[in-house]
């Protein structure tokens, strides 16, 4: 007897072992079936309720979209602490004599402009070019004619500015498509979706990672490129330059495409006109580029126009600029942290 316990003993930690082993194994599997199934449904259900409120919002007489959208705006607003906050910090740098209360101001009318351009994107699909001048006119087309005759291709030099989707896609409709430059939305059911909105008369789209190679084939094909040139950047794709007298960093690539296919660099800005009720797609001239030999110097300094012309919209219409965005993020080695 006292011989068998140690057997039975020995028997039960066995299978006490092959048991733990082989309930570790099933929770390693269920773990990795749940994390691969989690992020697909939490994609369905974003993409659903996107669905669900453009479709909605699609539906409903222009005044009323606008106004539902404006409120979601400013719900924004009132509950996102931390957009109000980098806004502020950026508005404090941009423009230390204003007051706190005309800051406050600009921000709060820059959401409800971002209210009213999500009404706008709701309401593509029933955008028609016989009725278009109701929603967005051209201001300086001369300018974009121009820079496309010369046949080397046109780089729109712009930003997270006023209507900036609604540009590119009246653009379109007006028998203009062109190339657009885009970040893929994490969520690639609604990236998918929003893709297809804005493409619906003949733009197309291309991930910054194809930023190069995009602009380099585009401007073989004498086509024309949206860049929203006011984001964030790191080094080496980015250089320093200033923007409000803070250096920012910028991306170079436009410059340096610029340069080597000699393509037209149009600043084009859609801003909001509240006296009119609607949106202008405005054209400037095209920047005339420093050329001086040294490749390095030229594409930063060309880098630094660029966004001076930004710069200037920015302080011409400042609540129609996207301050919530944390440009100034990425800092010269040594530097202070901004935000």
């Amino acid at each position: 007897m006292n011989l068998a316990r140690p057997e039975s003993g020995a028997h039960a930690k066995v299978i006490e072992s092959a048991s733990a082993c082989w309930l570790r194994r099933f929770e390693i599997f269920f773990s990795r079936c749940y994390r691969r199934q989690l992020p697909k449904f939490r994609y369905k259900l974003e993409y659903f309720l996107v669905w669900l409120l453009a479709t909605a919002i699609g539906v409903l007489p222009r005044p009323m979209a606008r106004g539902f959208c404006q409120g979601i705006g400013m719900f924004m607003y009132a509950v996102h602490r931390r957009l109000r906050k980098v806004g502020l910090r950026n508005l404090d740098l941009a423009f230390p004599e204003k007051p706190q209360k005309e800051k406050l101001q600009i921000l709060r009318t820059l959401f409800k402009g971002l209210g009213r351009q999500l009404a706008e994107f709701a309401l593509f699909p029933r955008y028609r070019k016989e009725s278009v001048a109701e929603i967005a006119i051209y201001d300086g087309f001369q300018n974009f004619a121009e820079a496309r005759a010369r046949g080397k291709g046109v780089l729109f030099l712009t930003a997270h500015f006023g209507g900036w989707e609604i540009g590119s896609f009246v653009h379109s409709l007006n028998g203009n498509p062109m190339n657009i430059v885009v970040r893929p939305l994490d969520n690639p059911y609604v990236d998918a979706f929003v893709d297809r909105y804005r493409t619906l008369h003949g733009n197309r789209t291309f991930g910054k990672q194809d930023f190069a190679r995009g602009l380099l084939s585009s401007m073989k094909r004498g086509e024309v490129v949206g860049i929203l040139m006011d984001t964030n950047m790191t080094p080496p794709q980015g250089a320093f330059v200033d923007f409000f007298g803070v250096p920012a960093c910028t991306a170079t690539g436009v410059a340096r495409v610029a340069l080597h296919t000699g393509a037209a660099v149009l600043p084009a800005f859609t801003i909001w006109d509240k006296e009119l009720g609607k949106y202008k797609i405005r054209f400037d001239p095209a920047l005339q580029l420093t050329r001086t030999g040294d490749d390095e110097a030229d594409a930063i300094a060309n880098t630094a126009l660029f966004t001076r012309v930004i710069e200037s919209y920015a302080r011409l219409y400042p609540e129609q600029w996207l301050w919530v965005h944390r440009r100034w993020k990425t800092r010269p080695p040594g530097g202070p942290s901004i935000y």
